[in-house]
């Protein structure tokens, strides 16, 4: 046994050092401020932007760019905003109670009625029962 011997020395076990993004966390550099440690702050210039993108334009942003086509929504044409008006009028109902009969919001009646509505074809068969008048195509 006098070949066998033990190595009583101590061993210390310590934490790595914080990492550079550790070091950055809100938490540590508040510590550091409260220490009064000596706090550097840099503003990167690019930050947070897409390099690639911003660098040239593509071919696809300038045929984006020269396109001057004009695209918006169809709305409600006049005749059918009249026409509505007229027979909701005629059977003697407001906007709320159409809507009701309908089962729809009366903004909806308003929105068709004032031409800002995209026309929907269900919403109108649904106001031809209802007012028992024809509004699309011809009478």
């Amino acid at each position: 046994m006098s070949g066998i011997s033990q190595d009583w020395e101590p061993v210390v076990i310590r934490k790595k050092a914080p990492t550079s993004a550790a070091r950055k966390d809100e938490k540590a550099v508040n510590a550091a401020r409260r220490s009064g440690a000596e706090i550097e702050t840099l503003k990167k210039s690019n930050a947070g932007s897409n390099k690639a993108a911003s660098s040239s334009t593509s071919l696809n942003t300038r045929k984006l760019d020269e396109d001057t086509e004009n695209l918006s929504h169809e709305k409600v044409p006049t005749e059918l905003k009249k026409a509505i008006m007229q027979a909701r009028q005629d059977k003697k109902l407001t906007q709320a109670q159409l809507a009701q009969l309908i089962n729809e919001k009366p903004q909806i009646i308003q929105e068709y009625e004032s031409g800002k509505a995209i026309p929907n074809q269900q919403i109108i068969s649904k106001l031809e029962r209802a007012l028992g008048a024809k509004l699309r195509g011809k009478k």
